[in-house]
């Protein structure tokens, strides 16, 4: 474990966003470093594959939701 420093206006942003996912801020912050080191890694891939791969390999049932057309 280390400390990361980064730029303020970054800080902020992570602060923000935390709140809406309901994560801590470091929490936010490892979020965002990792699907960032997985989208450098997997160019090819978009993120909702990243996502799907990721909650895949977790053991998590994700079936796609169907959408009301109106």
């Amino acid at each position: 474990m280390g400390i990361v420093n980064i730029d303020g206006d970054l800080h902020d942003q992570v602060r923000k966003a935390s709140t809406v996912s309901c994560r801590s801020i470091n929490a936010q912050a490892e979020y965002w470093i990792k699907i960032g080191m997985l989208c450098e890694t997997n160019p090819a891939l978009s993120f909702t594959e990243i996502i799907r791969r990721e909650m895949c390999s977790a053991g998590v049932s994700a079936h796609p939701v169907a959408v009301n057309e109106a």
